[in-house]
């Protein structure tokens, strides 16, 4: 029995010695700190698990040796507004015919499509009709709609006109801005039976003072337009009375809201203005040729056509019963 104790006993014995010494020199460390300096990697996850590095001496790089401390950059400075968008002002004389509709239709698809433009419809009526009125109602685009007949005594064929109507309109800028101080704006005299391209708006919409631009389908040629050599207009290519201080179409040209304010006087003239000389008596109050700003690629662009509707023919309509319904065209 003696004998099995004993050899059990040096059986263990290396084991229980391996462990006091074990014990032994662990006591001997020197005890942890009770706040341990965290690590930090040189990378730490951003949005998305993105990993950014840290900038040294940030607060979250902590002291490690060799930290440095940079110069932080104070507040970004906040973007500067841009400055407001000139708002173009087109004025369109308007009268009743069987193509009215459509053609006041086509330039309202147009003007939809251009940013901050007001749209001033001056009808050549004693009253705003109700084809007018409903239809700018449900064009959703910012208008105002004025009236002024035309006397019968200038409607007769080979006078101006829309004389009577465009300077209603020039009348109802100045009054609206009269009070208060005018934003950047643009006034074009965009005449119903145009047609336009949208680059053109583009083009007018930096007028500093009065602007000009090829005219399509005009004066009995293909275009015509204004001749230009090292960016100034010098002479005027056209089809009918090359000797016009200003040989353009009402549709080739725009003028700075800033120019009408600052001449009141300026408005199409009926007494001594002779027929297709409305244009030029216009200019002449505000500008000089040498003044003009070409647009366009330097005028070789047409982006305004003047496409006339065609007239209808109604021959058929007196020899048939009416419709019972009343169709609006």
């Amino acid at each position: 029995m003696k004998s099995v104790l004993f050899s059990r006993f040096f059986i263990l014995l290396p084991w229980i010695l391996i462990v006091i010494i074990m014990l032994d020199v662990d006591t001997r460390r020197p005890a942890p700190s009770l706040t341990p300096r965290p690590y930090f990697s040189p990378y730490v996850a951003g949005r998305g698990g993105a990993r950014l590095p840290l900038r040294r001496g940030s607060p979250d790089s902590g002291p490690g040796r060799g930290a440095q401390k940079r110069n932080q950059s104070g507040p970004q400075p906040p973007p500067q507004p841009e400055p407001p968008l000139p708002t173009i002002y087109a004025i369109t004389p308007t009268y009743s015919r069987p193509v009215q509709k459509a053609e006041l239709t086509r330039l309202a698809n147009t003007f939809r499509q251009v940013a901050q433009l007001h749209w001033i419809l001056v009808e050549d009526a004693a009253a705003r009709s109700e084809l007018v009125s409903r239809f700018l109602a449900r064009a959703g685009l910012p208008s105002t709609h004025l009236h002024v007949p035309t006397p019968r005594r200038y409607k007769r064929p080979g006078l101006p006109r829309a004389t009577e109507q465009r300077n209603a309109g020039l009348a109802w800028l100045r009054q609206r801005h009269q009070h208060q101080r005018a934003q950047p704006g643009v006034l074009f005299f965009a005449d119903d039976d145009n047609t336009y391209s949208l680059e053109l708006f583009q083009e007018m919409r930096t007028t500093r003072k009065v602007s000009v631009w090829p005219v399509g389908l005009v004066g009995g040629r293909r275009y015509e337009r204004p001749l230009v050599e090292n960016g100034k207009v010098v002479g005027w290519y056209t089809g009918w009375r090359a000797d016009r201080p200003f040989a353009i179409d009402m549709a080739g040209f725009a003028v700075s809201l800033q120019v009408i304010l600052s001449n009141p006087k300026a408005v199409f003239k009926r007494h001594g203005s002779q027929p297709g000389m409305q244009e030029s008596d216009f200019l002449k109050q505000i500008t000089t040729v040498e003044e003009l700003e070409p647009k366009a690629n330097n005028c070789t662009k047409v982006l305004v056509w003047h496409t006339r509707t065609e007239k209808v023919n109604l021959a058929n309509e007196p020899k048939y019963h009416l419709d019972t319904v009343k169709i609006e065209v």
